[in-house]
């Protein structure tokens, strides 16, 4: 699979061409963001990681393939940067969200050893209300022994249960679990939009 960084964005107007569906990933700052976008491209450092929450600061747009790109949003949470600069990014990720024609789908990604935030749920509520698809994934699952995870699970699944999305898929960014059932929620809902 082909695939290259095009540009970074911190505005509508800096957006590339809406030339081909786009996929976003959201999820607050040091969920496993970078991590989950390699794994998926099977490219180590396209999307740079980072111990430091909130490295991700402009919308970064790479092109996958000749016919999909991926968007990585910054993430929001406790990322240590000025209140003022958060606010900014609220909004720039805010206007990519409602405004671009060819995004597909956002990938909520969310740590399965953390609760829900309200951040998490604001946005897939706001997602559900703009028709935007949901990809909820939860990241990490290699951190804990097999019933720590199924009663993590269990426990993230009923809190995101009424809220009409499909269940999470578990990841690893370690074992690469998860990278096969990502990549087939991404291909169905392209599909359906091409039918459509």
């Amino acid at each position: 699979m082909d695939v290259e960084f095009l540009k970074s964005a911190f505005e509508k107007g800096h957006y590339p061409p809406p030339e081909r569906p786009e996929i976003a990933f959201a999820g607050k700052s040091n969920v496993g963001k970078s991590s989950l976008i390699n794994v998926l491209v099977n490219k180590n450092k396209l999307a740079r990681t980072s111990s430091t929450p909130g490295r991700t600061q402009a919308l970064n747009f790479f092109n996958i393939g000749t016919n999909l790109c991926f968007v990585d949003l910054p993430g929001y949470g406790f990322a240590k940067v000025p209140l003022s600069i958060k606010a900014t990014w609220g909004k720039m990720v805010e206007t990519y969200l409602k405004s671009r024609e060819n995004l597909k789908a956002v990938i909520v990604i969310m740590d399965i050893r953390r609760d829900i935030s309200v951040d998490d749920i604001n946005l897939i509520n706001w997602l559900n209300e703009y028709k935007k698809g949901v990809i909820p994934v939860l990241t990490k699952v290699d951190k804990l022994n097999r019933k720590e995870r199924d009663t993590r699970t269990r426990i993230l699944q009923g809190a995101l249960e009424n809220m009409n999305i499909d269940k999470p898929i578990l990841f690893s960014a370690q074992t690469r679990e998860g990278k096969d059932e990502i990549w087939k929620r991404i291909e169905g809902i392209l599909t359906a939009n091409e039918r459509e």
